[in-house]
């Protein structure tokens, strides 16, 4: 089978995860297609996965960090500018199994031949060391397999950890969490230094060294469609965090003049479906009739203020103003 190679230029998630969807749906199926692309500042997280407990909100917000929800399942993942993320799409051959390890091979060979030894360890893992330096996910319909995954080069492993820490105590869900590995970047390894277009150059050379092939022209109506299925369904929020599964999240904290706050907050499709208040603090009304103005906002900042605006919070929490009620909620 031919090969086509698409090399994104763009590095907004929406927009190349719509990439990926239109390649896989809407181009020939009689060739294979390798893609390279980059997402700044992102976390994409798996089709199955309740988005609100895959990140933290908090960093999210402060960083301007975007959040796509993928095709394919798997965890979540944070992508930057150091991170290149590599997209396989072809026949299944009749196979309705998930082989991760026929389309991880490539860059395992490709870091051999750099002096990196690389494994495809555990389900969807590649290592060097014991370390995970790429997560990889597949998603197979109609005869047809999407194989994507990342490939941290030189990314901020500092962002990553903050940027998907959510404490598992605080929070129950129905959604697929995802599982924390040791990390590493590439570049630690080279023998030499390359610089990660150098390495983005030298993957695709080696692919179509593998396989003979030719960059795919997209036209004018090609970019069209992709575009109006970027905002359509991956700039959404009904996709992104609406199509989460339920999931009940803890937020406690202890406030000096005012006592414990407990707040147990159960959201469906992305919505605040049920608040409710404990703690030893003391109200001069019903904390209860506070909770139901939190249904049908979203569990984040802006949701919060406006279910509060106008509302003297000291009434239900003694001591307590509006914004600090808000930090409570917010906190990951």
């Amino acid at each position: 089978m031919k090969l086509s190679y698409l090399d994104l230029m763009t590095t907004d998630p929406s927009y190349n995860l719509a990439m990926e969807q239109y390649v896989f749906d809407c181009l020939p199926r009689d060739r294979m297609y390798f893609m390279l692309w980059q997402n700044d500042n992102a976390i994409i997280v798996g089709k199955y996965q309740n988005t609100i407990s895959e990140i933290n909100e908090q960093a999210v917000r402060e960083r301007g960090i975007r959040v796509v929800r993928r095709l394919s399942g798997g965890g979540a993942v944070y992508h930057d500018m150091g991170n290149l993320n590599f997209t396989f799409i072809t026949d299944a051959g009749g196979s309705s199994a998930l082989d991760m390890k026929l389309f991880c091979a490539p860059v395992v060979r490709t870091l051999a031949a750099l002096g990196v030894k690389a494994e495809v360890n555990g389900r969807n893992d590649i290592t060097i060391d014991g370390k995970k330096f790429s997560g990889n996910s597949q998603y197979l319909r109609q005869g047809r397999v999407m194989h994507h995954g990342t490939i941290m080069f030189d990314s901020d492993l500092s962002v990553v950890g903050e940027a998907l820490r959510v404490d598992p105590t605080k929070i129950q869900t129905k959604g697929i969490r995802s599982v924390r590995s040791r990390v590493t970047n590439v570049a630690e390894h080279l023998p030499e230094r390359v610089t990660l277009p150098e390495f983005r150059r030298i993957l695709l050379e080696n692919i179509l060294r593998e396989n003979q092939g030719e960059e795919y022209p997209l036209t004018p109506d090609d970019l069209a469609a992709v575009e109006k299925l970027r905002a359509e369904r991956y700039a959404t929020w009904e996709w992104n965090y609406g199509r989460s599964p339920a999931c009940t999240m803890l937020r406690r904290r202890r406030v000096d003049g005012c006592g414990l706050i407990e707040a147990y907050i159960t959201v469906e499709h992305g919505l605040i479906s049920v608040v409710a208040f404990k703690g030893d603090f003391f109200s001069a009304e019903e904390p209860e009739d506070l909770a139901a103005r939190f249904v049908g906002h979203t569990p984040d900042r802006a949701g919060y203020t406006a279910a509060l605006d106008g509302v003297e919070a000291a009434r239900y929490f003694a001591g307590l103003q509006a914004d600090e009620l808000i930090d409570i909620l917010c906190e990951g």
